[in-house]
């Protein structure tokens, strides 16, 4: 699609061309939330490895476009940055649904609805140009759990590791446009205090009764693990889910590559029966957000230095990506992968940590999340729009 402006309001919209473009998209939300205490400036290394590398399974799986919106002031010399986003096409996700559905991500505006309402336009035009009849979003950049959905509940408090983060005016800007909830997202919040001794119990008889175990992630066997990891998500991946099928072993390894230098394996759970046959898993990572905070995007000179001293300090944690095999649901599967991560990082030294994100509609895993202690206090919300 080529460069046009957004009729009536003052708004270009133009793809990303050029490096400086891509450092532009890259480091818009630092003009954006410079006032904003809970925003967490990513690394923008991180950023730049994602829109460009190699493991990136969304990317690789269609077309896709970076888009920036600029406003020309009066009087003014050149154009201002005042917004972004991604469009693109998951074409096997398509495939795999019988559907012509497009995405969008990394959305990002001023405080002026003209400028989200322009972004909207191009992106939604171009989906169009491509064929597609509805669009989603926002999803994952990576077609993971970063990035992923529109926060609509817990403003008052920054976010963990790979969470989204925007202001309560994104929602106004994606309803008035015409987006209507697709699905939405659940964080819980676990505090010292959150496991019950009773639930610890029930955990223990479970595993007993139905002859399972938990084990923590083996980074010496780590290719054994990620295979374990596929055999269950080939299995327990429910075929409802609109935006997502299981991800090849390919896709596996560069997550992987991408987690191991970050991984505690003692917040990573995997159940398996007593004849050691993968029936769970259960993912969880230090919420390096605490160091990021303290960065501004930039490992180099001196930030590498400080990721080293307070990774040391991190206090909280994020369990994520939970997934138990049809057969062993109603076993307690979930409930103990949670004792199992939540034990762990009682032996760590956490203060607390956030298990996220869980579906909705996910009553099982909601249940054991809520019986584990854990309180609903972030809410993600997946977009859908006929074009």
């Amino acid at each position: 699609m080529s460069e046009r402006p957004i009729a009536p309001c003052p708004i270009l919209v133009r793809p990303v061309v050029t490096k400086s473009d891509l450092r532009t998209f890259i480091t818009l939300p630092w003009k954006l939330y410079r006032s904003d205490p809970n925003w967490i400036p990513p690394l923008i290394s991180e950023m730049r490895s994602t829109l460009t590398g190699p493991d990136n399974a969304q990317f690789a799986a269609g077309p896709h476009v970076l888009a920036l919106a600029y406003r020309l002031p009066a009087g003014a010399a050149r154009p201002q940055v005042v917004g972004r986003v991604v469009a693109g096409i998951n074409e096997p996700v398509n495939r795999a649904k019988d559907r012509k559905t497009g995405y969008i991500s990394l959305f990002e505006s001023e405080n002026d609805y003209d400028t989200a309402r322009a972004l909207f336009d191009w992106a939604c035009g171009w989906l169009r140009e491509k064929g597609m009849t509805a669009v989603q979003g926002p999803v994952s950049p990576t077609n993971g759990d970063d990035y992923r959905g529109l926060l609509v509940k817990g403003f008052d408090s920054p976010p963990v590791l790979m969470d989204t983060y925007n202001p309560s005016v994104y929602v106004d800007f994606f309803e008035r446009y015409g987006f209507v909830k697709d699905i939405d997202l659940f964080a819980y919040l676990y505090r010292p205090d959150s496991l019950s001794g009773r639930y610890d119990k029930v955990a223990a008889y479970a595993m007993s009764r139905y002859g399972y175990r938990t084990d923590p992630l083996s980074i010496k066997h780590l290719d054994r693990d990620l295979r374990d990891l596929k055999e269950v998500l080939d299995k327990a991946m429910p075929e409802e889910w609109a935006d997502m099928v299981p991800p090849t072993y390919e896709e596996l390894e560069g997550i992987g590559r991408t987690l191991r230098p970050l991984a505690e394996p003692e917040l990573c759970c995997l159940a398996r029966t007593g004849a050691g046959e993968p029936i769970g898993f259960l993912i969880g990572l230090p919420n390096y957000n605490e160091v990021l905070a303290r960065l501004n995007g930039r490992l180099w000179p001196f930030g590498f230095a400080k990721f080293l001293w307070y990774r040391r300090r991190i206090k909280s944690a994020r369990f994520f990506v939970a997934f138990v095999v049809p057969d062993w649901r109603k076993k307690g599967v979930t409930g103990a992968m949670f004792v199992h991560v939540l034990r762990a990082g009682r032996r760590l030294g956490y203060e607390w940590a956030e298990g996220s994100t869980i579906g909705e509609t996910n009553y099982p895993m909601r249940r054991d999340a809520e019986r584990a202690g854990g309180e609903h206090y972030k809410t993600y919300r997946i977009y859908r729009k006929d074009l």
